[in-house]
């Protein structure tokens, strides 16, 4: 390996044509210029698809890397993904081809066959993102030319074709013959792309090189006879060229050596005119050997890095369409920024490393390193003046050894010198954890102690270019802006794998690690010169962080250090979540098992540094109603004798609800407020499962609107919502429609009231009493403020709303797939009420000014400029009549009513609440889980095994399919995330190594069966009694979240309440 100076890599980050950010994906195990290359490696565990999002932002191109036997698998599909939202150009490695030799056994000509099926399914995969692309903009133009056509009269011709034919997509896809394609196997340390073995044959054989670059990959062969290559390989029967040239060398090199045929790796090890040492040669293990020969013959560092130099773009080939999507957060476009802020987009595509362009550099994430690790820190040559103190404290220590012993105090002064000395070197050895930002610069240049400020993600460039003034820089005293904060770039560092290396400065196109903004930035944030910049996007995260631990100290004494741990873990750790709940628990939100260890692992060991307790996993859960089953547990039809018994059932239910509550044999709930001034009548209906999902996927949509409309409610200035947006708006509301068909549904959609919970969730607050037309829709009608008579209470509605979404009735976890139907709102009693106020309090007003009018009029005439405050003198005083107390309490009853933020809000907060709950028990209700989508490899010996242990845990077997060329099984099931954990290490014992499943989060899935169903024939009662041998699954996932939470659990805590009687006592 050749050995780089500091000065050199300082040369080569002035040249961005030289610099190539990438970073390596989808490893599940595993010229002439000089170019200065950021490889960012990134785990290839789904849990950890947090840190490949963060890599991504940073890189310009990727190396995906796919093993070679188990092809695509579904990580590889989110990595492609990622890099595709990103706009960053991958290239791919193919590893692990030695396992197609030794292990499989495959002959080159089947090898071939494999190799070209993972190129085409990696190949599918990126044309259906593209295809995706192509028809979204499609889209958009058909909305922006509809106005036009519309006007237009004529007959009009519909374009049928998709756009596709006049896309060139020829670029996107993987070929060998591009050069975008590396064939290697790493652990034997060799690997190529076919330009290699173009150049060696095009000397050998005579054919030109341009034209071995085309046909050695492809449906070619060579004529031996005419020395020519021909079309037809397979209908000729004939070997492909890429087979003869190419992996039939490699597959006689291998059977050379793993057969000790001395004479025949010598005769290769000559003709390729390597030198081999005599240890490798003669080592125990022929692996030994083999990658002594390998690695000089096809070096696997120069066909990647080559590749990488010669087909990944560097920082001055960042596209138009990267830096406009970067600059547009959340429903903004790039032509809605102000003009100084477009104005960045040149500074970003120049790469610009002047002294004026304007700074601007992406923090992707925070990581910790060892205090002693920091450059400033590293053992340094001790000076004189060191090795003098030392030995002054040697020589010390030394002293009070021998005065001790001879049993003489110490003198205080050598003791307190020799304690400040000795606490001073503890101090500097203390085990400290720093932050380092891990960064790009995308215009600019960075230098040490440079101001600059940290744009946080809500951060607006057109409100502060308002407030601050033209010109201004962080280094100004500036008045305080939202979501902005300045400060001072401490350290520049360049990232050397584990090392850290001081720079002065770093310009536009480099990754770097910046020290000193612990305090500024929690995860990821933008920094930048100029207040016009914009933050940036928010990064794509794949994993979805479900599974949640609850942690506390094993001494209570420590709990400062675990609250410091989990802050520093939250910093650390892009994906990670930290909460505390209502009950006091610290809850630590992984994106699963292999996450969550590793989270724990850091928490005691690197930032806690404590002994911690860690609860069982928190399983989340939601609650939802279906339609009344047509069959029961037992899978037999509902019959008279059930009918029955369900009848009895409900009665009982029903003995539950208080008194005061009407309840209809529809399910209609119908609730006065404890005032009796309102009366709700609310109906809990189950929604169509694609409405949910539809719901689901829109929740960031769904969030804008609502930000829109409270914009519009409460006369605040918004910027105008974008045409893209509101064609998404009308999109999402047409597809509503379309799913909720039927008597039910009808008007539905243009009755949406709210979602919830928190208002962008999959539950829906539909309102059908008459007098009200406020809708979700208001950004599309753009209507004005409600004017009716409920106009100050509706809040309180949705409010009442949202807390019953949040926490249903079974175990107080979030409903879903649940829509709630006011049908009535009579507020007659209160309008009643607040009338006679009015008029009572007119009365008392009329009254009041005769008594003062007579007072004034009575008043002396020699005091004429005195009258006015006389007059206000006499007005204050009849306030303490007992008049004017009841006056002022009527009028008080009537400010009660009315104030929207009064009691009486409150009562009908609390009463919607109850009203949605109790609408919400008498439907079936059941439980949902969260499931996760579970691929397995896994050998036909082992299959038995596998799906014994699938059923035992509730999974379900969806797809099992055999891999081309292999004896391996792929197999496709759901499994409910509550019993997911072990899973992972139970298959992989039963198994013995021969499966292991990858586990991702999916959707989520109603438990069949009712929590609150109890047996009532004597079939059932076998079945699913107490002594049965099968368990109410929904009962039990219930119950333990009800005593997780401290609810009420109904169960026998004694079975067998006789006196226990010892043996001795019986003798």
């Amino acid at each position: 390996m050749v050995v780089t100076s500091l000065e050199k890599m300082i040369g080569l980050q002035r040249e961005p044509t030289s610099i190539r950010n990438i970073c390596i994906l989808a490893h599940v195990d595993h010229g002439n210029q000089e170019y200065l290359i950021n490889l960012i490696d990134s785990p290839g565990h789904v849990d950890f698809s947090s840190e490949v999002s963060t890599a991504v932002r940073l890189c310009d191109g990727c190396i995906i890397v796919l093993d070679a036997v188990e092809g695509v698998c579904p990580q590889t599909q989110a990595v492609l993904r990622q890099a595709w939202l990103e706009n960053i150009r991958p290239v791919l490695v193919i590893n692990k081809i030695d396992r197609l030799i030794v292990e499989l056994k495959l002959t080159p000509q089947e090898a071939y066959s494999h190799l070209k099926n993972i190129l085409e399914q990696v190949n599918a995969i990126t044309g259906a993102l593209f295809t995706s692309k192509v028809l979204e903009e499609r889209a958009e133009k058909e909305t922006e030319t509809q106005g036009i056509s519309d006007s237009v009269h004529g007959d009009q011709v519909y374009d049928w074709s998709a756009g596709l034919e006049d896309t060139d997509d020829s670029h996107l896809y993987f070929s060998p013959d591009q050069g975008n394609v590396v064939f290697a196997s790493a652990i034997d340390g060799w690997g190529f792309g076919i330009e290699h073995f173009a150049k060696l044959y095009s000397q050998k054989i005579g054919i030109k090189h341009a034209v071995l670059l085309k046909t050695l990959w492809g449906d070619y062969y060579l004529n031996t006879k005419a020395k020519k290559i021909m079309k037809g390989d397979q209908s000729k029967g004939k070997k492909p060229l890429f087979v003869q040239l190419v992996l039939d060398n490699i597959w006689s090199l291998y059977e050379a050596v793993l057969k000790r045929d001395k004479e025949k790796i010598d005769k290769i090890v000559t003709s390729l005119g390597l030198k081999v040492g005599a240890r490798e040669s003669r080592h125990a293990d022929p692996k030994v050997h083999l990658n002594a020969i390998c690695s000089q013959w096809l070096p696997i560092s120069q066909a990647v890095l080559s590749m990488v130099c010669s087909k990944l773009p560097s920082p001055l080939d960042i596209t138009a369409e990267r830096v406009e999507k970067l600059m547009c957060v959340g429903a903004r476009t790039f032509d809605s920024l102000p003009p100084e802020t477009q104005e960045l987009k040149k500074m970003f595509m120049k790469c610009s490393s002047e002294d004026t362009a304007p700074v601007i550099v992406f923090v992707s994430k925070m990581f910790a390193v060892d205090f002693k690790t920091l450059p400033c820190n590293k053992p340094r040559p001790l000076t004189q003046e060191v090795i003098a103190q030392r030995r002054e404290l040697a020589r010390r220590r030394h002293a009070e050894k021998l005065i001790a012993s001879q049993g003489q105090e110490l003198p205080e002064q050598l003791t307190s010198q020799t304690e400040s000395m000795t606490l001073k070197t503890v101090e500097q050895e203390a085990d400290k954890e720093s932050f380092i930002a891990f960064a790009r610069v995308f215009s600019g240049v960075v230098r040490r102690g440079q101001k600059i400020f940290v744009l946080g993600p809500k951060y607006d460039p057109a409100e502060s270019l308002n407030k601050l003034p033209s010109g201004c820089s962080a280094a100004d005293d500036l008045p305080s802006i939202p979501h902005m904060a300045c400060c001072t770039l401490e350290n520049l560092y360049l990232l050397m794998g584990r090392g850290l290396e001081d720079l002065e400065e770093v310009p536009s196109g480099n990754v770097l690690g910046i020290g000193g903004l612990q305090e500024f930035v929690l995860k990821s944030a933008t920094l930048s010169t100029s207040p016009a910049c914009p933050p940036f996007t928010p990064l794509n995260f794949e994993a979805t962080p479900i599974v949640r631990v609850a942690v506390e100290p094993k001494h209570p004494s420590e709990m400062p250090q675990l609250v410091r741990g989990m802050k520093l873990l939250n910093q650390a750790d892009p994906c990670v979540q930290v909460l505390i709940q209502e009950t006091g628990e610290h809850v630590l939100v992984t994106a699963g098992e292999v996450h969550l260890q590793r989270c724990l692992d850091d928490l005691k060991e690197r930032f806690a540094k404590i002994q911690i307790s860690v609860s069982e996993p928190i399983i989340p859960f939601r609650e939802t109603i279906t339609r009344p089953p047509k069959v029961d547990m037992v899978n037999e039809e509902i019959g008279k004798q059930q009918k029955v018994a369900v009848i009895h059932q409900a009665k009982e239910d029903q003995n539950k609800i208080p008194e005061g509550v009407q309840v209809d044999s529809d399910g209609l709930i119908t609730m006065s407020t404890p005032n009796k001034y309102a009366t709700l009548s609310v109906r809990a209906m189950p929604l169509p499962e694609e409405v949910t999902q539809l719901l689901e996927e829109n929740s960031d949509l769904i969030r804008t609107m609502e930000q829109f409309n409270s914009s519009l409610n409460e006369d605040k200035k918004m910027h105008e919502i974008n045409q893209k947006i509101l064609d998404r708006i009308q999109e999402f509301k047409q597809k509503l429609e379309k799913n909720l068909q039927g008597r039910k549904w009808r008007n539905a959609v243009d009755q949406i009231w709210s979602f919830g919970p928190r208002k962008c969730g999959p539950n829906i607050l539909l309102s059908k009493f008459e007098g009200y037309r406020k809708t979700v829709w208001q950004c599309l009608d753009k209507t004005t403020k409600e004017v009716s008579k409920y106009r100050d209470f509706d809040n309180s509605i949705v409010s009442g709303f949202q807390l019953a979404t949040l926490s249903g009735p079974m175990c107080e976890e979030p409903l879903m797939g649940v829509c709630f139907i006011v049908e009535k709102w009579d507020m007659s009693k209160a309008e009643e009420q607040m009338s006679a106020n009015r008029q009572d309090s007119e009365e008392l007003d009329a009254t009041e000014q005769t008594k003062n009018e007579d007072k004034v009029t009575s008043l002396p005439s020699s005091y004429p400029t005195e009258s006015s405050s006389e007059n206000k003198k006499l007005q204050d005083g009849s306030q303490g009549s007992p008049n004017s107390s009841e006056k002022s309490s009527k009028r008080k009853g009537e400010t009660l009513l009315a104030d929207c933020y009064g009691p009486f809000s409150g009562q009908l907060i609390a009463t919607m609440k109850e009203a949605c709950r109790y609408a919400l028990q008498v439907k079936p209700q059941r439980l949902m889980a969260a499931m996760y989508t579970c691929e397995i490899m896994a050998t036909a010996e082992v299959l038995g095994r596998v799906y014994a242990v699938l059923s035992k845990r509730e999974g379900r077997v969806l797809q099992e399919e055999m891999k081309e060329g292999t004896d391996m099984f792929i197999i496709k099931a759901v499994l409910p995330v509550a019993e997911s954990f072990g899973f992972a290490d139970e298959i992989r014992k039963r198994t013995s190594g021969l499966a292991s499943p990858q586990l991702v989060f999916s959707h989520w899935e109603i438990i069949s069966g009712d929590p609150f169903w109890v047996p009532t024939t004597e079939e059932e009662y076998l079945h699913f009694g107490e002594k049965a041998d099968s368990e109410n699954q929904a009962r039990k996932y219930m119950n333990a979240v009800r005593k997780r939470k401290g609810l009420y659990v109904e169960e026998k805590i004694v079975e067998h309440a006789e006196k226990q009687r010892t043996l001795s006592r019986n003798k």
